[in-house]
């Protein structure tokens, strides 16, 4: 893997967009690369436990990475021009959302299951604590990356919490805020960092940082962190695999999702299953 020499806190600064620039090849099993592409997006075809063992496995032979974990509304927003490079230097992309797997079901082509990334904020870290790894927590509002670092310590044996820290607003346009966050993360030298500031900051922000933690794996897990923290509540399991999460996360924080949930993600996901179905019409259509 090819890695970017190390920015200065004022290169980080300079660049208040935070775009990343480097592109990857996520693959999970470069013997047998599989993809299922949806609506663009190149998804890897693969389970949590699958995501989790790889991720450990390059954590021992010391290479680092991104995880993209797409839901619907981050799946809408990667059509945009300026954000369509962020799915490309992944080296791993799952789908969040159950319409995804449903959709890549729809064009013939299905995804094993979905794998959230909240789901990988417990995972992950619970295998980092078998491993002797150590996780930073980076994001969420005030005390909430605190309380969620306590919560997996007191959750996972053995596990090395390297620190968390949450950034006030606008952090990234603001040198001195940058390289605070470079320089403990520098010093702490975390092996899985846990990245909550919603989508696309929290990937520009990794795009970043990653290059001043070559052997780190990244993760954005946008409100994970709060769900870690216990402020908020997951859905019940059953929830989660029905595809209905977001009525739930719908009932707890009305005000904040309803537009998201209802006017943008909703509309999208019609679409998103007709345009699946005529991509089986002429996959179908080709191969007849």
């Amino acid at each position: 893997m090819t890695t970017r020499p190390a920015l200065t806190p004022e290169e980080l600064a300079a660049s208040p967009v935070l775009v990343p620039q480097q592109t990857h090849d996520h693959t999970v099993d470069a013997a047998a690369p599989q993809k299922v592409v949806v609506d663009g997006v190149a998804f890897d075809a693969v389970t949590e436990t699958e995501v989790v063992d790889h991720v450990l496995r390059e954590m021992s032979a010391g290479r680092g990475g991104m995880l993209l974990t797409p839901n619907v509304d981050i799946l809408r927003q990667l059509r945009r021009p300026d954000l369509q490079g962020i799915a490309a230097q992944a080296d791993i992309v799952v789908a969040d959302g159950m319409p995804i797997v449903w959709a890549s079901r729809i064009q013939g082509s299905p995804l094993p299951e979905r794998v959230t990334g909240a789901s990988l904020a417990g995972s992950l870290p619970a295998a980092a604590a078998s491993a002797g790894r150590s996780v930073y927590l980076l994001g969420g509002e005030e005390g909430v990356a605190e309380a969620a670092a306590e919560n997996l310590a007191s959750d996972h044996e053995g596990l090395r919490v390297a620190g968390w820290h949450c950034p006030p607003h606008g952090f990234e346009r603001d040198e001195d805020q940058m390289g605070a966050i470079v320089e403990d993360l520098q010093r702490t030298q975390p092996d899985l960092v846990l990245v909550g500031l919603g989508f696309p900051k929290q990937e520009r922000l990794i795009g970043v940082l990653r290059s001043t933690l070559p052997r780190a794996w990244f993760i954005g897990c946008g409100g994970a962190l709060t769900f870690l923290s216990g402020r908020v509540s997951r859905a019940p399991e059953g929830i989660q695999k029905s595809g209905f999460e977001w009525l739930h996360r719908l009932a707890m924080e009305p005000r904040r999702m309803a537009r998201r949930y209802l006017v943008d993600d909703l509309p999208y996901a019609a679409g998103l299953f007709a345009r699946s179905a005529r991509r089986s019409t002429a996959l179908n259509g080709r191969a007849a």
